[in-house]
């Protein structure tokens, strides 16, 4: 079965990390390009950051850009999104989802239509 799986959100005062993870199964991430999204309660879903190990590409949000890291580890078939410094206005619930020609770059990273699982999501609450 392909799928992928989130884990590692929680709650977490203003200015702390997290954490999230991103496993898959049924497939590998060697081909596959992966982005993490979020939203927000009443919110549109936004795109956060993207990775294309095959490329050694990433990309970020504005909005998140130094606060934010994504790496991967293809022998795990993970990718992780690191979140530090984090705001109440990073309260989401955040989801990963990967797409073989999903196209990880400024101009490609919002666009889902290529994106082919995702992930159940996992909630991440930031406290003022």
């Amino acid at each position: 079965e392909v799928q992928l799986v989130e884990s590692g959100g929680g709650l977490v005062q203003a200015g702390g990390s997290l954490r999230l993870t991103c496993a898959a199964s049924g497939f590998t991430f060697d081909d596959h390009a992966i982005g993490w999204f979020r939203q927000a309660p009443g919110k549109e879903r936004e795109a956060v950051s993207c990775i294309n190990s095959g490329l050694g590409t990433t990309h970020y949000a504005d909005s998140v850009k130094g606060r934010f890291t994504i790496t991967n580890d293809n022998a795990k078939n993970t990718v992780y999104l690191h979140l530090n410094s984090l705001e109440p206005e990073d309260t989401a619930v955040y989801y990963c989802a990967a797409g073989r020609y999903y196209y990880c770059s400024d101009y490609g990273y919002r666009d889902t239509v290529y994106l082919e699982v995702w992930g159940q999501g996992t909630l991440v609450t930031v406290s003022s």
